[in-house]
């Protein structure tokens, strides 16, 4: 495989499409996103089980839409005092329809009660290509830390506030969004990805 001429971007999350377009700026393509065409963007249910599952059906969703690849990602933070919970349902921890800031409360709520040395978490992202349902490539990767109960910083989104990686003292929100690509889920998980699209 290599790399085609235009990818489309199959997410309609903001924060996550300006840090794909940020992390995969080395990539020979052109890209494709939401606002270029929103009335041909489908909207896709996310009804999988799994990472993976969920990565899939966006981008051949909008693969086929669009007749072009299409990338996708789907991540989540999982906790180890809650069985690895809120996980795929990351973005929906609150309830279907949840802000990112519910669903935050939603976690600094549930882990309130257990001691600090006892907050260890992950991020895990699943980054996909389809070319179409046949031609279909993914990478994952992790980014461990702790979580903390009171929020800080600004930046990032979903659940960077609360999450601090290991060797750091900082939130993810408190890093630039250079730092955070560096070490973050997405950006390992994508620059996997490039390097399975390049070989």
């Amino acid at each position: 495989m290599s790399f085609p001429e235009t990818i489309a971007i199959a997410s309609r999350n903001p924060g996550k499409i300006r840090e794909i377009l940020a992390i995969c700026a080395d990539w020979p393509v052109s890209w494709r996103t939401a606002d270029d065409d929103p009335d041909r963007w489908p909207e896709v249910e996310e009804t999988g089980t799994t990472y993976l599952e969920n990565a899939t059906l966006k981008a051949i969703a909008v693969a086929r839409a669009l007749g072009v690849p299409a990338v996708a990602d789907d991540s989540g933070i999982e906790v180890d005092a809650l069985g690895g919970a809120p996980g795929v349902r990351s973005a929906r921890y609150a309830g279907p329809d949840a802000s990112d800031e519910e669903n935050l409360r939603k976690l600094v709520d549930a882990i309130r009660e257990v001691p600090p040395a006892e907050r260890a978490a992950c991020y895990r992202c699943v980054a996909t290509m389809a070319a179409d349902d046949a031609t279909i490539t993914n990478a994952e990767a992790t980014c461990e830390g702790t979580l903390i109960i009171e929020p800080r910083g600004t930046g990032g989104f979903g659940y960077d506030p609360i999450f601090v990686p290991t060797g750091e003292t900082r939130t993810v929100a408190e890093l630039s969004a250079r730092e955070k690509d560096l070490i973050s889920h997405r950006g390992k998980a994508f620059r996997a990805l490039r390097d399975l699209i390049r070989s």
